[in-house]
């Protein structure tokens, strides 16, 4: 199951969000039993608790072992995500950035031309862009000639829960994408939409509020877990086609059978 990000090998493809847990050692709790080796933070949050729970924050994530992914949440155009990811490089010691640049209020939607002017500038300057976008198979190719090697389109808006809004262009973009890294990122909602986002040949999946405001993000965690390997299982394994009509699982002519 192990795989490659940016040049790092990883055993886990279930990327964790680190927001609004009920508590440090429910995140701690939930990270272990995620197994995730890739934690995201945004940064806006963090510079803006400061002081000791800040610090306490990053001792936090660095004990459980898991690789830092800052990302840009909040920012509203190029210039802004770019000033945040040269502070979080600076901060964490880290070229890898989670790349958001919101476009629409009610949806939270990227904008997929800033988008684009960031990442161009922040590639150029070193960065690992992991570029949050849409589904779009246009706007994923911009980001590609841009210098992005990985992509991360929703599965639907950031904390709808509403699943794979559009299994078709995500299907499209793995067809037409083939050697691209594709993480799904925003909209999951439950274990399933993780296995349906693995079961398409995503490489990995990114979320973060289906645990955190679940009764109980610990069993959460491990129940996407299981689900994000059981996908990926199924993927590799080769899912069988639907067919439109009944086929017999036991022929019972034509072909020798023993009692």
């Amino acid at each position: 199951m192990s795989f490659q990000i940016a040049g790092i090998e990883l055993t886990s493809r279930f990327f964790l969000g680190t927001a609004s847990y009920p508590s440090p050692q429910v995140l701690q709790q939930a990270i272990a039993a995620s197994g995730a080796q890739v934690v995201t933070v945004g940064l806006k949050r963090q510079l803006a608790a400061g002081g000791s729970t800040q610090n306490d924050f990053y001792k936090l994530i660095q004990a459980s072992g898991a690789r830092l992914l800052p990302n840009t949440a909040g920012c509203r155009s190029a210039r802004e995500a770019i000033t945040l990811a040269k502070m979080a490089r600076e901060l964490f010691g880290t070229n890898w950035i989670k790349l958001e640049v919101v476009g629409d209020e009610h949806t939270l939607q990227p904008d997929p031309f800033e988008l684009v002017t960031a990442a161009t500038e922040l590639v150029r300057d070193g960065f690992e862009v992991f570029p949050y976008c849409t589904d779009d198979l246009v706007s994923c190719q911009r980001l590609l000639d841009a210098g992005c090697r990985i992509l991360m389109p929703w599965g639907a808006p950031i904390g709808s829960g509403q699943g794979l809004i559009n299994p078709y262009a995500l299907r499209t973009l793995r067809a037409r994408l083939p050697g691209v890294p594709l993480i799904v990122d925003a909209g999951i909602g439950s274990p399933a939409d993780a296995v349906q986002a693995m079961e398409l040949g995503y490489d990995a999946v990114l979320l973060n509020s289906a645990v955190a405001h679940a009764r109980d993000p610990v069993q959460m965690a491990l129940a996407f877990k299981l689900g994000i390997e059981a996908g990926r299982l199924a993927y590799e394994a080769g899912i069988m086609a639907q067919q439109d009509m009944a086929v017999a699982s036991t022929p019972v002519t034509g072909r020798p059978f023993i009692l």
